[in-house]
C-alpha cells in the first residue's frame, strides 16, 4: 500500500506539472508572436463548443460618450528678444559695471592704454573672422593666453561704434609643463542654451582641492573643442570640454596670472560671483529661462541681468608664437 501511495502521489505531481508547463506556453508566445519556438507543439486543440456549452460574448469596447480626440500640439514658446539698448545707454551700463567690478572684484584692473588697445584689436578681428557678427550692444569676454598676460577683459562691443575695454583680471589658461594638459584653443566660443552648464559641489579631490571652486560656484560649459596636447611636441590635438570656471580659493587661485590649467579657463572666485549675478555672458541663457526651468533652476534667484548681457568667449594669443612653446619633457613627468 505504501508503494501504491507513492506511486499515486508522483503520477498526481506529474500531471500537476504538466499542466503548469503548457500554462505557460501561451505567455512566450505572445512574447514573441512572430516567432513560435520549435518546442512548441504544432497540434491545435478543437475549439468546437460543445453542445449547451455557454460560449462568452466577443470582446468590444466600452461606448463613451467622448468622440476620440487627435493629439494636440503643444502650444507655441514665446521667446522674449533679446534685450537691445542705444549705444549711449550701453556705455552707460558699461561704465557702471565697471565701477561695480572695481568695488567687487579682487585683482581687478582696467590696465595700461597698450594693453586695452592689444585686447580690443584682436578681439574685433577674431569676431569678424568667425562670422558671428554683432547686432546689438553687448558684453564680449576676451581672454588672453598668452603665457606672459593670462588676463581676461571685459568688452563692450557695438555694431555701429569703436569698442571699449572695461578691464578684467588674471586666468589660468592650459599649461604645457604636464602630461595630459592641454593648451587652450584660440576661437570664438559661444554660450549658447545647446548646453546646461552647472555648479560646483565643492568636493574635494585626494589632495584637498576643490578644482572647479567652492561649492555652488558657476561653470560655464562650451562645449567639445579641438586643442593641442601641451604635453607632446608634435602638435598633436585632442578634444576637451571647454569650461569657465573658478578655482581653489585657498591654495589655487594664488597662482592666477599664469598658465595653469587642464585646457579650461580658471577666473577669480569673486569675478565667478559677479558674472553670474549679472550675467554678463548669459544673455541667451536669461533667453531660455523664460520658458525652460532647468536654465531658470541654474540661474541665481537673486540676479540682476545686465541689459548689455552677451553671449560670446573670445580666446586670443597676443604673443610673439601663434601657441606656446611645448615643453620638450613635459610627457616624461608623472601626473600629479
Amino acid at each position: 500500500m505504501r508503494d501504491v501511495s507513492s506511486l499515486t502521489r508522483f503520477a498526481t505531481l506529474l500531471c500537476v506539472s504538466t499542466t503548469m508547463v503548457v500554462g505557460a506556453a501561451p505567455l512566450a508566445a505572445c512574447a514573441r508572436p512572430d516567432s513560435a519556438g520549435p518546442e512548441l507543439s504544432t497540434h491545435q486543440p478543437d475549439t468546437t463548443p460543445s453542445l449547451g456549452a455557454s460560449v462568452p460574448p466577443p470582446a468590444s469596447n466600452p461606448p463613451t460618450d467622448t468622440p476620440p480626440q487627435p493629439d494636440l500640439a503643444p502650444p507655441p514658446i514665446d521667446i522674449p528678444d533679446l534685450p537691445v539698448v542705444s549705444d549711449e545707454a550701453a556705455r552707460e551700463e558699461a561704465s557702471r559695471l565697471a565701477v561695480l567690478m572695481k568695488h567687487n572684484v579682487k585683482g581687478f584692473s582696467t590696465y595700461t592704454p597698450e594693453r586695452r588697445k592689444a585686447f580690443l584689436m584682436l578681439a574685433k578681428d577674431a569676431v569678424t573672422q568667425s562670422g558671428m557678427p554683432v547686432s546689438r550692444p553687448q558684453l564680449v569676454m576676451v581672454v588672453d593666453r598668452n603665457e606672459h598676460i593670462q588676463h581676461l577683459d571685459y568688452i563692450l562691443a557695438l555694431p555701429d561704434a569703436p569698442w571699449e575695454s572695461l578691464g578684467g583680471t588674471p586666468v589660468s589658461t592650459g599649461t604645457t609643463g604636464r602630461k595630459y594638459y592641454y593648451i587652450t584653443p584660440t576661437g570664438v566660443f559661444q554660450n549658447t542654451a545647446d548646453r546646461l552648464g552647472y555648479r560646483a559641489e565643492g568636493t574635494k579631490n585626494k589632495y584637498g582641492i576643490r578644482g572647479i571652486g567652492a561649492k555652488g560656484s558657476r561653470v560655464w560649459d562650451m562645449g567639445w573643442q579641438t586643442a593641442m596636447k601641451g604635453w607632446l611636441p608634435r602638435h598633436e590635438t585632442g578634444q576637451i570640454r571647454l569650461e569657465i570656471h573658478a578655482t581653489d580659493p585657498q591654495f589655487l587661485e594664488w597662482r592666477l596670472g599664469h598658465p595653469a590649467s587642464e585646457g579650461c579657463i580658471r577666473i577669480p572666485a569673486t569675478m565667478n560671483k559677479f558674472m553670474d549675478h549679472y550675467g554678463l555672458i548669459d544673455a541667451l541663457y536669461e533667453q531660455a529661462a523664460s520658458y525652460d526651468p532647468r536654465f531658470q533652476a541654474l540661474l541665481p534667484k537673486d540676479r540682476q541681468p545686465t541689459q548689455i548681457a552677451g553671449d560670446l568667449v573670445v580666446v586670443i594669443d597676443s604673443g610673439p608664437l601663434t601657441e606656446p612653446k611645448i615643453d620638450p619633457i613635459a610627457d616624461k613627468r608623472p601626473l600629479p
